[in-house]
């Protein structure tokens, strides 16, 4: 008898925290603005040089502004995650977009980290380990609470899940 049984490939269910969109932004801005701030400085104190540190700062602001609009909201729409009894399922990125699928078997570590920033906007992120070559699958920009909740579901289902290593050794 042929398994007729369709997987469909599809984003995973669940958003990040709204309040990732402040936490990016606000990372964005680190990066953005200190050079044309510098430059804005020297335009204001250097006479000489004014026409020029003016221009440099026009020319630093406006590519670090549409780099703190576009991108936090980017992320936004990209960054998905879920868990299912098998397997947990994480979309990143914005310019490169990355979906991974980890089944539980596989799952050797699942730990939090919260940053000063992601402390700032109540946030947190789950990273779940495995033996691949691919790396850890990272979930950021999640509510405090419910990483802490993930972290103690995965680990449960990790720990329930018969071990691939294992199974593959014997």
């Amino acid at each position: 008898m042929e398994n007729n049984h369709v997987v469909r490939l599809r984003p995973p269910r669940h958003r990040v925290e709204p309040r990732a969109i402040g936490w990016w932004t606000l990372q964005a801005s680190l990066f953005a603005l200190p050079l044309p701030i510098t430059f804005g400085i020297l335009c204001l104190t250097i006479a000489p040089t004014r026409t020029f540190f003016g221009w440099a700062t026009l020319i630093a602001l406006l590519p670090g502004l549409l780099y703190m609009g576009v991108m936090p909201v980017w992320r936004y729409r990209v960054h998905r995650w879920e868990t299912t009894d098998d397997a947990v399922y994480a979309a990143s990125g914005w310019l490169w977009q990355h979906w991974r699928v980890v089944p539980l078997s596989r799952v050797q570590t699942v730990d939090t980290l919260r940053g000063p920033l992601q402390q700032l906007f109540g946030l947190s992120g789950v990273t779940v380990t495995t033996a691949s070559a691919s790396g850890a699958v990272k979930i950021k920009g999640l509510d405090h609470q419910v990483a802490g909740d993930l972290v103690e579901r995965l680990t449960r289902s990790a720990q329930a899940a018969p071990q691939g290593a294992e199974q593959d050794a014997t």
